[in-house]
């Protein structure tokens, strides 16, 4: 079976096994919980991390909500009729203490329009304060390993589709080094259950990953200078999530959680005004690899 309580259920588990990975990870912080209903229909559970060895504030969200679909979405649907929705998914921010450990972003998803149509969507990206080439090439080399045991096509449309997605067009740069993202993955070249064992092999790529930068980079030195260009880099997190990116956009016109909705923010980030970074400098080469169409394997 591959219906809907059967997927949030999954996404339930999942929720669970990443928050464990993280915690043993880590070593000290614990996620707190909070249960919450959505006044229209549903509801999540969110668990938030802060003040940890390695995560200074990590979010790991689960939901499934439904209702009537909102008026925002009708054009998008190509339909004017009243049609009703339901969502159900796992999405994932982490903000680390040391800038030399990345911030990690993934959400995996599933929604159905009137209990008939439906799609997955879904995806893992990485922005790190410094970009490391090699560790660049080992996170895509192990998204490409996941998407090519289900889709010879699907590394390289999901990363193009991750590059132009997590862009951030006022300032002419990506918000990180991309990874891959996916929307609408829906009946077609795969039946359902191949579309949901993509998904879940996806989402239980994350915890490896993250865990990995965790443990290799958690302990890198680090000085007053690289704090202060990670609260610069974070607000250019924060820029993209409140300005351009569709998730947050859902969550706050349907009603969400507030508080579950902008746990991707970190818990401290910074705007200087016109700021250059040194010529030849890591800050400069960071800026120098924030761009589309890089090929990191």
């Amino acid at each position: 079976m591959t219906d809907r309580q059967t997927i949030s259920d999954y996404f339930l588990s999942l929720q669970d096994s990443i928050c464990a990975r993280l915690e043993e990870a880590d070593g000290s912080g614990k996620f707190m919980e909070d249960k919450w209903e959505r006044p229209g229909g549903g509801g999540g559970r969110t668990r938030v991390l802060q003040d940890g060895r390695v995560i200074e504030k990590g979010g790991v969200n689960f939901s499934a909500v439904h209702g009537p679909v909102p008026r925002f979405l009708l054009p998008e649907l190509k339909t004017k009729d009243p049609v009703s929705f339901y969502a159900t998914g796992v999405s994932i921010v982490m903000h680390p203490h040391n800038p030399m450990v990345p911030i990690i972003h993934m959400n995996v998803r599933y929604f159905e329009i009137n209990e008939s149509e439906y799609w997955f969507g879904g995806g893992i990206d990485l922005t790190p304060h410094y970009v490391d080439e090699a560790d660049a090439a080992y996170f895509h080399a192990a998204l490409k390993d996941t998407c090519d045991r289900f889709d010879s096509s699907y590394y390289s449309e999901f990363r193009k589709w991750a590059d132009d997605y997590f862009f951030i067009p006022h300032r002419n740069e990506t918000r990180g080094i991309g990874g891959i993202f996916f929307d609408k993955l829906g009946p077609g070249r795969h039946s359902k259950q191949e579309l949901f064992a993509f998904v879940k092999a996806v989402g239980e790529t994350f915890a490896p990953l993250y865990t990995h930068f965790m443990r290799k980079n958690g302990h890198l030195p680090f000085s007053e200078r690289e704090k202060v260009w990670q609260q610069l880099r974070r607000g250019r997190y924060v820029e993209f999530n409140l300005v351009y990116d569709k998730g947050t956009r859902f969550g706050l016109e349907t009603s969400g959680r507030t508080e579950s909705i902008l746990m991707s923010l970190p818990a401290q980030a910074a705007w200087r005004y016109n700021y250059q970074p040194e010529k030849g400098s890591p800050e400069e080469k960071t800026l120098q690899l924030l761009r589309k169409g890089i090929n990191w394997l």
